[in-house]
Protein backbone atom coordinates (compact mmCIF):
# COMPACT_ATOMS: atom_id res chain seq x y z
CA UNK A 1 0.00 0.00 0.00
CA UNK A 2 3.06 2.59 0.82
CA UNK A 3 4.79 1.40 -1.98
CA UNK A 4 1.63 2.02 -4.47
CA UNK A 5 1.18 5.61 -2.47
CA UNK A 6 4.72 6.34 -3.43
CA UNK A 7 4.06 5.37 -7.28
CA UNK A 8 1.54 7.95 -7.22
CA UNK A 9 3.47 10.21 -6.07
CA UNK A 10 5.55 9.80 -9.57
CA UNK A 11 2.76 9.99 -11.46
CA UNK A 12 1.30 13.65 -9.77
CA UNK A 13 5.12 15.00 -10.38
CA UNK A 14 5.38 13.91 -13.57
CA UNK A 15 2.28 15.61 -14.64
CA UNK A 16 2.90 18.39 -12.69
CA UNK A 17 6.02 18.84 -14.58
CA UNK A 18 3.85 19.49 -17.81
CA UNK A 19 3.11 23.72 -17.19
CA UNK A 20 6.71 24.11 -15.61
CA UNK A 21 9.88 25.56 -17.63
CA UNK A 22 12.71 23.13 -18.22
CA UNK A 23 15.55 23.36 -16.46
CA UNK A 24 14.18 25.86 -14.38
CA UNK A 25 14.36 24.80 -10.12
CA UNK A 26 10.92 23.47 -9.96
CA UNK A 27 11.18 21.21 -12.86
CA UNK A 28 14.74 19.85 -11.48
CA UNK A 29 12.69 19.26 -7.44
CA UNK A 30 9.72 17.54 -9.10
CA UNK A 31 11.78 15.52 -11.58
CA UNK A 32 14.38 14.39 -8.73
CA UNK A 33 11.12 13.61 -6.92
CA UNK A 34 9.79 11.63 -9.43
CA UNK A 35 13.14 9.74 -9.84
CA UNK A 36 13.55 8.87 -6.51
CA UNK A 37 10.32 7.84 -5.97
CA UNK A 38 11.17 5.00 -8.83
CA UNK A 39 13.68 3.70 -6.69
CA UNK A 40 11.85 4.40 -3.44
CA UNK A 41 8.52 2.26 -4.60
CA UNK A 42 10.33 -1.13 -5.05
CA UNK A 43 12.37 -0.90 -2.24
CA UNK A 44 9.70 -0.16 0.17
CA UNK A 45 7.28 -3.20 -1.28
CA UNK A 46 10.31 -5.83 -1.02
CA UNK A 47 11.02 -4.39 2.49
CA UNK A 48 7.79 -4.49 3.34
CA UNK A 49 7.03 -7.96 2.14
CA UNK A 50 3.91 -5.90 -0.43
CA UNK A 51 4.84 -6.58 -3.58
CA UNK A 52 1.94 -7.33 -6.01
CA UNK A 53 1.79 -7.77 -10.15
CA UNK A 54 -0.42 -4.37 -9.73
CA UNK A 55 1.88 -2.49 -7.87
CA UNK A 56 4.30 -3.75 -10.90
CA UNK A 57 1.36 -2.64 -13.37
CA UNK A 58 1.01 0.87 -11.59
CA UNK A 59 5.14 0.82 -11.36
CA UNK A 60 4.89 0.40 -15.44
CA UNK A 61 2.40 3.10 -15.97
CA UNK A 62 3.84 5.40 -13.92
CA UNK A 63 7.44 4.89 -16.02
CA UNK A 64 5.29 5.38 -19.17
CA UNK A 65 4.18 8.56 -17.91
CA UNK A 66 7.23 10.41 -16.37
CA UNK A 67 9.38 8.88 -19.74
CA UNK A 68 6.47 10.28 -21.73
CA UNK A 69 6.51 13.76 -20.13
CA UNK A 70 9.94 13.86 -19.95
CA UNK A 71 10.12 13.68 -23.68
CA UNK A 72 7.50 15.54 -24.44
CA UNK A 73 9.36 18.24 -22.63
CA UNK A 74 13.22 17.54 -23.56
CA UNK A 75 12.93 16.78 -27.15
CA UNK A 76 11.68 20.59 -28.26
CA UNK A 77 14.29 22.50 -26.24
CA UNK A 78 17.39 20.23 -27.26
CA UNK A 79 19.71 19.97 -30.23
CA UNK A 80 19.59 16.67 -30.88
CA UNK A 81 20.75 14.90 -34.30
CA UNK A 82 18.19 13.46 -36.39
CA UNK A 83 19.86 10.13 -36.30
CA UNK A 84 19.82 9.95 -32.59
CA UNK A 85 16.21 10.98 -32.98
CA UNK A 86 15.77 8.28 -35.57
CA UNK A 87 17.28 5.80 -32.91
CA UNK A 88 14.99 7.13 -29.76
CA UNK A 89 11.73 6.58 -32.07
CA UNK A 90 13.35 2.98 -32.92
CA UNK A 91 13.64 1.72 -29.12
CA UNK A 92 9.96 3.49 -28.47
CA UNK A 93 8.48 1.62 -30.91
CA UNK A 94 10.30 -1.60 -30.02
CA UNK A 95 9.02 -0.89 -26.24
CA UNK A 96 5.68 -0.73 -27.98
CA UNK A 97 5.89 -3.66 -29.94
CA UNK A 98 6.81 -5.51 -26.77
CA UNK A 99 3.70 -4.06 -24.45
CA UNK A 100 1.83 -5.07 -27.55
CA UNK A 101 3.39 -8.54 -27.63
CA UNK A 102 3.16 -9.46 -24.13
CA UNK A 103 -0.48 -8.26 -23.90
CA UNK A 104 -1.52 -10.37 -27.13
CA UNK A 105 0.66 -13.20 -25.59
CA UNK A 106 -0.28 -13.50 -21.69
CA UNK A 107 -3.64 -11.90 -22.08
CA UNK A 108 -2.40 -9.29 -19.65
CA UNK A 109 0.00 -6.20 -19.56
CA UNK A 110 3.20 -7.47 -19.66
CA UNK A 111 6.27 -5.59 -18.93
CA UNK A 112 9.18 -7.00 -17.41
CA UNK A 113 11.29 -5.29 -14.67
CA UNK A 114 14.44 -6.77 -15.77
CA UNK A 115 17.89 -5.46 -14.19
CA UNK A 116 19.19 -4.15 -17.57
CA UNK A 117 15.07 -2.46 -17.78
CA UNK A 118 16.16 -0.56 -14.01
CA UNK A 119 19.93 0.06 -14.73
CA UNK A 120 18.70 1.50 -17.92
CA UNK A 121 16.36 3.51 -16.23
CA UNK A 122 18.33 5.12 -13.92
CA UNK A 123 20.80 5.69 -16.64
CA UNK A 124 18.18 7.60 -18.45
CA UNK A 125 17.31 9.43 -15.41
CA UNK A 126 20.52 10.71 -15.15
CA UNK A 127 21.15 11.97 -18.57
CA UNK A 128 18.73 15.51 -18.02
CA UNK A 129 21.07 16.13 -14.95
CA UNK A 130 24.27 15.71 -16.55
CA UNK A 131 23.53 17.93 -19.52
CA UNK A 132 25.53 20.65 -18.58
CA UNK A 133 28.96 18.98 -18.61
CA UNK A 134 28.51 16.25 -21.02
CA UNK A 135 27.61 16.37 -24.47
CA UNK A 136 24.07 15.21 -25.06
CA UNK A 137 24.91 13.43 -28.52
CA UNK A 138 27.51 11.28 -26.90
CA UNK A 139 25.61 10.53 -23.24
CA UNK A 140 22.31 10.01 -25.57
CA UNK A 141 24.76 7.36 -27.67
CA UNK A 142 25.34 5.57 -24.53
CA UNK A 143 21.64 5.95 -23.32
CA UNK A 144 20.39 4.45 -26.61
CA UNK A 145 22.65 1.68 -26.68
CA UNK A 146 21.68 0.34 -23.41
CA UNK A 147 18.48 1.20 -24.05
CA UNK A 148 17.98 -0.43 -27.27
CA UNK A 149 19.72 -3.71 -25.48
CA UNK A 150 17.46 -3.55 -22.55
CA UNK A 151 14.22 -3.34 -24.89
CA UNK A 152 15.97 -6.63 -27.15
CA UNK A 153 16.05 -8.39 -24.03
CA UNK A 154 12.62 -7.73 -22.72
CA UNK A 155 11.70 -9.44 -25.99
CA UNK A 156 13.50 -12.41 -25.61
CA UNK A 157 12.13 -12.31 -21.64
CA UNK A 158 8.66 -12.18 -22.88
CA UNK A 159 8.98 -14.20 -25.21
CA UNK A 160 10.44 -16.75 -23.22
CA UNK A 161 7.91 -16.84 -20.52
CA UNK A 162 5.49 -17.51 -22.66
CA UNK A 163 6.97 -20.14 -24.22
CA UNK A 164 7.53 -21.75 -21.29
CA UNK A 165 3.87 -21.18 -19.96
CA UNK A 166 2.69 -23.24 -23.26
CA UNK A 167 5.43 -25.60 -22.46
CA UNK A 168 6.83 -25.20 -25.39
CA UNK A 169 10.51 -24.39 -24.39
Amino acid sequence: MIANCITIIRIICSLALLPVSVFSPVFYGLYIVAGISDMADGFVARKTNTESKAGAKLDSIADMIFVAVCLFKLLPVLQIFWWLLAWIGAIAALKIFNIVWGHVSNKELTMPHTKINKVTGLILFILPLTLPVINLNYSGTAVCLLATVAAIHELITIRSENEYSEGTV
